[in-house]
């Protein structure tokens, strides 16, 4: 029997240069939601914040680059790893929250699209290469791989760009503490249908989206210092809520993509799970195996870069992967024929996971 089996062929990152330490916030001044000051020293806040996140750096763009840049950089790389033509891919898929921001604005630009201007970067000339944003939230990427597979399924494409692009530096609140969470970056991914004997490449997946309290838990927001413009947005966050949220949701969703896929739990090589909070990942990934009375080393299973590149959104999943395969992350592999599994949280609140066999 042949397959036509949704297979990752290519993968590309870019990874800004620009290092911001946790020292550099020493004396940044931070207030509450509510305006109240929070008058504690430097060095307590940013330990505070390493103890729950895991994170002492993360990487912002410099000055003179934006979102559609580093994705188009993203994707050159990818296309050369899969070594294809160009001309030949069908769709490209750009996930992203907040499109282009350019430096010392506030104005999300997403006209035209960031895919169009991805595209434009790439100078590919086909008309039949299909260019699209969507907005899914940190899960962007993840749920652009399943729409991916979607269409190779279907046999409305057979080869896509799927990219997790951001610039998250441009839409922070500087005033609050949630400002230290977030950074930029950009992960591509070739995606193909193969044909093969075996099963392999995506195997299952699940999406879930709950928009009852969920819906504002992230949202664009007003500053948190009290003499600010009201009528200026940035991004903002409920971290207990989204901390509670996913410790609840998340793991049930990875369970009901890896109950399709048909294998046992004990296969899973990594799990490659969005790089939001350390200690909040460590958890998800302790209660998705204690969902089958399976006992794990989080340390060996679950593959992390954040405590150095942040939570760059829908970028996290696809460098953190790239990285791997690239064998820039130290004691990690992931090797053919190992089972992965995918998975996401972000703001809608949304939910994705997926299985794959390398």
């Amino acid at each position: 029997m042949k397959y036509i089996n949704t297979v990752i062929t290519g993968t590309g990152s870019f990874i800004p240069s620009r290092v911001i330490s946790n020292s550099d916030f020493l004396k940044q001044i931070f207030f509450e939601k509510d305006h109240s000051l929070i008058d504690s020293p430097g060095e307590e806040v940013t330990r505070k914040f390493r103890d729950i996140t895991g994170i002492y750096e993360r990487r912002w763009v410099d000055e003179d680059i934006n979102n559609s840049d580093i994705a188009g950089i993203a994707a050159e790389k990818a296309i050369l790893d899969a070594g294809i033509d160009r001309e030949t891919i069908d769709q490209i898929i750009v996930a992203h929250n907040f499109g282009n921001v350019t430096k010392d604005s506030i104005q999300t630009d997403i006209v035209p699209s960031i895919a169009s201007r991805v595209k434009h970067l790439l100078g590919i000339k086909n008309p039949s290469c299909v260019a699209y944003d969507i907005v899914f939230g940190c899960p962007g990427w993840i749920q652009g791989v399943i729409q991916s597979h979607a269409f190779i399924q279907s046999g409305m494409a057979k080869r896509c760009l799927v990219i997790g692009s951001e610039t998250l530096s441009r839409v922070v609140d500087v005033y609050d503490r949630d400002t230290m969470i977030f950074s930029d970056g950009a992960g591509a991914t070739i995606v193909e249908g193969i044909e093969s004997d075996e099963k392999k490449g995506l195997l299952s997946y699940a999406s879930v989206s709950h928009t009852e309290e969920e819906v504002g838990y992230l949202y664009h927001g007003k500053s948190n210092f009290p003499d600010s413009d009201p009528k200026i947005g940035y991004i903002k966050m409920n971290g207990r809520k989204i901390y509670e949220y996913s410790l609840t949701q998340v793991p049930s969703a990875m369970k009901v993509a890896m109950d399709r896929s048909g294998i046992d739990i004990e296969e899973i090589k990594k799990v490659l799970i969005h790089q939001a909070n350390e200690k909040m990942d460590e958890a998800i990934v302790q209660r998705f195996y204690k969902l089958y009375k399976v006992k794990v080393s989080t340390a060996e299973k679950m593959p992390m870069n954040i405590q150095t590149l942040g939570n760059s959104s829908v970028a996290t999943v696809p460098t953190l992967y790239d990285m791997i395969l690239k064998n820039q992350l130290e004691g990690h592999q992931i090797n053919e024929g190992d089972v992965v599994i995918f998975a996401s949280v972000g703001a809608g609140m949304n939910i994705n996971a997926f299985v794959y066999k390398q």
